[in-house]
């Protein structure tokens, strides 16, 4: 490490570390958390205890090998890391695959780039691409949610019934309210999207995310998924049901707001939020995957350096020193 010792300021404090703000993120994402738990049964809260376990089990190891402080392992990250996997995978989902997704997350998209803040890629999507590309069958398994009595006993009779999710092209446009309050099958990240908003907004309340990233990255679904479907309902799916289904709100608020691997300034990430955005809809829409949150992700953490090597933020003081040296 680069022994710097910063000789002039000014500088800006706050009392957010980023243990503190990776704990604040864990606690916005409970409420969906423990509702996508109990709309699915105990399968869902064995693959969300599975994934955060072996993913501080996995940081601890490499910090062991590392030699560093083993503390590390419960700064949040890692924890985090565990959740959001768990979120985007299905609620059934084989332990042992739970394991090697969140051993891959840390291994290979984390550790593997020097640990926290030095990753280029989203641990977790990338994690969840692997596991799509090396076990397709599993990762496309979903089972209806639990919303009323006859549900209940189903869920008695078997160990779960399946359903295809709201974005397979041989369905129609859901009910905004089953959209909105979980009515669905999919992943425990992409079933109430009014409790991933509350999270949202209460990131954006206690100012760990800002809105850029929000705000474009659901114009970037909005914008093609409205104008496709202006053009051609039969073929596209209505644009409320790209915005409050699959992963767009947990993506949205959780996900594209990563602050490592998102741009720095505030046109940067408006460019990366319109970019995430419209490339859901593409893949979603022309692509094979009815889901492209996490291509999307990866594509675009890929290009979030580009962004930041051409759209730099201004320097503080720059204006007003380039004003003077014009007056001189």
């Amino acid at each position: 490490m680069i022994n710097f010792k910063p000789a002039a300021g000014p500088y800006a404090h706050t009392e957010n570390s980023s243990t503190r703000i990776m704990y604040q993120v864990v606690l916005a994402l409970l409420p969906a958390t423990i509702f996508g738990g109990v709309r699915f049964g105990p399968s869902a809260f064995v693959v969300v205890l599975t994934c955060v376990l072996a993913c501080i089990g996995c940081e601890l190891a490499c910090l062991l090998l590392q030699k560093r402080k083993l503390s590390h392992c419960l700064d949040g990250s890692a924890i985090l890391t565990g959740l959001i996997l768990a979120m985007s995978l299905p609620p059934q989902f084989p332990v042992s695959l739970s394991i090697i997704g969140a051993a891959f997350a840390i291994v290979v998209g984390k550790q593997a780039y020097g640990g926290l803040g030095q990753n280029l890629f989203n641990p977790a999507m990338l994690a969840r691409v692997f596991l799509l590309i090396c076990f397709p069958v599993e990762m496309t398994q979903w089972i209806a949610p639990i919303v009323d009595v006859e549900s209940v006993h189903q869920w008695m009779q078997f160990d779960g019934v399946s359903a295809a999710t709201v974005l397979s092209k041989t369905l129609d446009s859901a009910p905004t309210v089953d959209l909105l309050t979980g009515h669905q099958a999919g992943s425990m990240g992409e079933t109430n999207a009014i409790l991933l908003l509350f999270g949202g907004c209460y990131l954006l309340y206690r100012g760990i995310i800002t809105w850029t990233i929000p705000v474009t990255f659901m114009l970037g679904i909005l914008i093609p998924a409205s104008i496709a479907y202006l053009i051609d309902p039969q073929s596209f799916l209505a644009p409320y049901t790209h915005v409050f289904s699959g992963g767009a709100m947990l993506c949205a608020f959780f996900i594209a707001t990563d602050l490592v691997t998102s741009p720095t300034s505030n046109k940067g990430q408006a460019i990366y939020g319109l970019g995430c955005g419209c490339l859901v809809w593409l893949i979603r829409s022309v692509g094979s995957y009815p889901e492209g949150v996490a291509f999307a992700i990866l594509i675009m953490n890929a290009v979030s350096p580009l962004i930041d090597y051409y759209i730099q933020p201004v320097l503080f003081g720059r204006k007003q020193a380039q004003a003077l040296g014009k007056e001189k």
